[in-house]
């Protein structure tokens, strides 16, 4: 090759990362400061408990003004979470629902609706406040190597929030007379935020959120207490580092116009349209049939007796939370566009199966295709929960820059919202007129569904919570040059040849 040739060259990018300093490789409940972080986390997580035991406790007496006292809220979440911080702001919200409750709990027996809704107000306020912020300060504080796995966690603790509402409410309506019947498990809602109140000053604040408001002292005093187990190790300062140099250059790069900075940037843009597709699938993938309408989707299939609905209800809600438990701690082991594909695909195969039996059932009163149904629903499920209960929040969060990330959040709680009502209003239309061929609706859903995550979605196992930030933006990302760079190769076009 002449020198004319040699200069016929190309400019390719690679994001390569940059070695860390060595860590603490213990595991984390061998680190005395990090097993004392991670044994406070559950206290965070009633705040998804919260929320289920409240979901499950009024589920089917939601409506229009619940939702709109709901959508009203969620636009001042994210000041609250960026201004107040994330451990106050999720104390505001558990004063909010121990208020809320206790004034539904109190209703007078002679006109109970209106402290009933105003209860309902006030507690709706609160919950979405504090299932704003307890996501943010559990992956901000997290150790990098086990953020993805805490965080994903979070989520899935709804289930025992439902499960002790169905339980409670199963007993006291068994056991108790009259209005204390329904008045008891109203004021137990004051149980798990009134333990998160107490508790929640015992864990520290995100170390994120001290730096953003000028206290770096204070934020790596944090990241040396936990992450390097009182030892300001050379880990520690390399991440503080980075962290301070990445929140400092969003900063310096952002737009001051609040909102408008979710959608300034193509990477932004991405995350948004990422965020709202995770919201509307997570709820609309065949799942909202079931946890909307379980007895009328039993009554297809000539489950009709109420005690059976409510033991297969009660069943459904174990397996559902024992498995979306267990996938949690896949997400960094196989990945998270991963594992949304597995569920993605699992979904769809068990609910085409499911639809087919249906069909089998409606035509010849086979209990055998009767039986198959059901079987569907738990496969169904157990699919789902490889992806959709944990990773729609832990996800949501991972992928956001700081600047944005309370704002990100409650994007994916409105787009949840919007997906509710899509359930309870369009869903029964579809049973009652077309019955099991309602199905196909959804079946077209999972597979635009699939389609999309092969295509679109963003696998993010691996970097820091700052570096995240590359796989979005590449070289225009705003990260400090600490842990992953983008780097220019320069080859030859026959060398280029070669390598494809």
């Amino acid at each position: 090759m002449n020198d004319d040739k040699k200069a016929e060259v190309v400019h390719t990018e690679d994001v390569v990362p940059l070695q860390a300093p060595p860590e603490d490789e213990r595991p984390w409940y061998k680190q005395p400061e990090l097993r004392k972080l991670y044994l406070m986390m559950p206290f965070l997580f009633l705040g998804s408990t919260t929320l289920g035991y409240d979901g499950s406790l009024l589920n089917g007496l939601q409506t229009m003004p619940a939702w709109q006292s709901c959508f009203a809220v969620l636009v001042f979440t994210p000041y609250v979470a960026d201004l107040c911080g994330r451990r106050l702001g999720t104390a505001i919200g558990c004063c909010l629902v121990i208020l809320g409750a206790a004034i539904q709990a109190s209703a007078k027996a002679s006109n109970p609706d209106t402290m009933f809704l105003a209860g309902r107000f006030i507690m709706g306020m609160g919950s979405n406040i504090s299932n704003a912020t307890c996501p943010l300060l559990i992956t901000e504080v997290a150790h990098p190597r086990h953020r993805g796995k805490v965080t994903t966690i979070y989520n899935t603790v709804w289930y025992v929030g439902a499960i002790l509402a169905a339980w409670t409410t199963f007993g006291t309506l068994i056991h108790l007379p009259g209005d204390l019947s329904w008045r008891l498990p109203t004021g137990l809602q004051c149980a798990m935020p009134g333990i998160q109140l107490v508790a929640i000053f015992l864990l520290p604040e995100s170390p994120r959120w001290l730096i953003s408001k000028g206290q770096h002292a204070k934020a790596k005093t944090i990241l040396t207490k936990y992450h390097g187990n009182g030892s300001e190790t050379n880990f520690v300062c390399w991440e503080f580092n980075e962290i301070s140099g990445t929140l400092k250059l969003e900063k310096m790069a952002s737009a001051e116009s609040g909102w408008y900075e979710m959608v300034r940037t193509p990477g932004n843009r991405k995350r948004c349209l990422l965020i709202i597709l995770t919201a509307i699938f997570s709820q609309c993938s065949g799942n909202g049939l079931v946890s909307y309408y379980l007895s009328a989707v039993l009554n297809t299939i000539g489950i009709t007796n109420s005690s059976n609905q409510a033991a297969i209800n009660g069943g459904l809600t174990i397996w559902c939370w024992l498995v979306s438990l267990g996938c949690a701690f896949l997400v960094d082991r196989v990945g998270r566009r991963t594992l949304f594909l597995i569920s993605g695909i699992g979904m769809l195969v068990a609910f085409t199966v499911w639809t087919a039996c249906s069909a089998v059932y409606a035509k010849t009163g086979d209990s055998a295709a009767g039986s198959a149904v059901l079987a569907m629903i738990f496969l169904f499920y157990s699919a789902a929960g490889f992806a959709w209960p944990g990773l729609t929040v832990s996800y949501t969060v991972e992928i956001l820059p700081f600047k944005i990330r309370a704002k990100g959040l409650t994007l994916c709680f409105v787009f949840t919202s919007l997906a509710g009502i899509f359930n309870q209003y369009v869903n029964p239309v579809g049973l009652e007129t077309l019955a099991w061929k309602f199905y196909f609706v959804y079946i077209a859903v999972l597979v635009i569904e699939c389609l999309v995550i092969y295509f679109y979605y963003v696998e993010t196992r691996g970097p820091t919570l700052e570096e995240i930030a590359i796989l979005f933006d590449g070289k225009n990302a705003n990260v400090a040059g600490n842990g992953m760079q983008v780097v220019q190769r320069v080859v030859t076009i026959d060398e280029e040849k070669n390598e494809k």
